[in-house]
């Protein structure tokens, strides 16, 4: 039988430089193709240059390299999509319409396309919110992630293709640097207690918003593309959860292993954003169906992430 050919689009992003390296050690470093708009920071024999809003460039990879998978993980996210509304919707939606196109003149076996905890807004319920709710979200972040479960729901039922998606809550993760979302104090936070300066925190201390830690949402989304398709019921995207803290709650945390670490909370225009969203999410679709089971606590996920970035630090200095 022959292997299946990965794609990775947006595989500089904070999820894609994490998922890299789980899928070439999973499946055979021949076997995953990376690509970006952006070069990497070193040349790498799997990387291709692509822009994913040029359909015929995006077409001309996947014909090169016999794709048979995808993973599309490149966005605009919601704090940075507000700044340019216009410009993210583009972005969001052409590279989404190239992919399923594709999908299907290429007839790919599996995509991936994630959605997020942005689709929500104020009138669902804020604990344990359920699998299928009103969608009303505050971005256009939100608004084309909704735009995205719906399109996927179509070339699922029109079309036949095997569409996957998870709604990635706010992803922890020390591969990359924030891209640019409304849940990334809780990893500059981090970056900012190891470096021993004090932390400007954009939300107000007792915020509570879903969390993940980035092992559980690789494994999530690795688990997720391996079911067999007759357990993948839901086509729009899986309700996702991991952990829930608030601000306050992870400076405490990281105070545990830096007691002068100092945070002042001074909310701006992201907390209008983090208001519209849920405090908790209710996965028991993807538990029931694929078997989903966090691993990451907050007192866990703070310990790794010290451990890693740690590293990291001493690594920059040794260099």
């Amino acid at each position: 039988m022959k292997i299946d050919k990965i794609l990775i689009i947006g595989a500089n992003g904070q999820v894609g430089s994490a998922l890299l390296p789980k899928l070439r050690s999973i499946y055979g470093e021949e076997q995953v193709i990376a690509s970006d708009l952006a070069l990497p920071s070193k040349p790498l024999s799997y990387f291709e240059q692509v822009d994913a809003t040029d359909k015929q460039s995006l077409a001309n990879l996947v014909k090169k390299h016999d794709i048979t998978q995808i993973y599309h993980l490149a966005a605009i996210l919601s704090a940075k999509g507000e700044a340019d509304p216009i410009w993210a919707w583009n972005v969001n939606m052409q590279s989404l319409l190239n992919v399923l196109g594709i999908g299907r003149e290429f007839k790919l076996h599996k995509i991936f396309v994630p959605s997020s905890i942005a689709v929500f807004g104020s009138n669902v319920p804020a604990d344990l919110t359920p699998q299928d709710v009103v969608l009303n979200p505050s971005t256009i972040y939100g608004v084309s992630k909704v735009a995205t479960e719906n399109m996927l729901n179509y070339y699922a039922g029109r079309y036949g293709l095997d569409v996957r998606s998870l709604r990635y809550p706010g992803i922890i993760s020390y591969q990359s640097l924030p891209g640019g979302g409304t849940t990334d104090y809780a990893v500059e936070i981090f970056h900012t207690a190891i470096s021993g300066r004090r932390f400007n925190c954009y939300l107000a201390e007792h915020t509570t918003l879903p969390m993940i830690y980035i092992d559980d949402a690789i494994r999530a989304t690795i688990e997720l593309m391996e079911a067999p398709i007759d357990q993948v019921k839901v086509r729009t995207s899986y309700n996702l959860s991991g952990l829930s803290f608030t601000p306050g709650e992870l400076f405490k945390q990281l105070q545990q292993y830096y007691p002068d670490f100092e945070c002042d909370f001074v909310p701006d225009f992201r907390q209008y954003i983090a208001d519209s969203w849920p405090n908790s999410i209710d996965d028991e679709d993807a538990k029931n169906d694929w078997g989903w089971k966090v691993e990451f606590d907050l007192a866990r996920m703070t310990s790794e992430m010290i451990a890693h970035l740690s590293d990291l630090e001493l690594l920059n200095i040794t260099n």
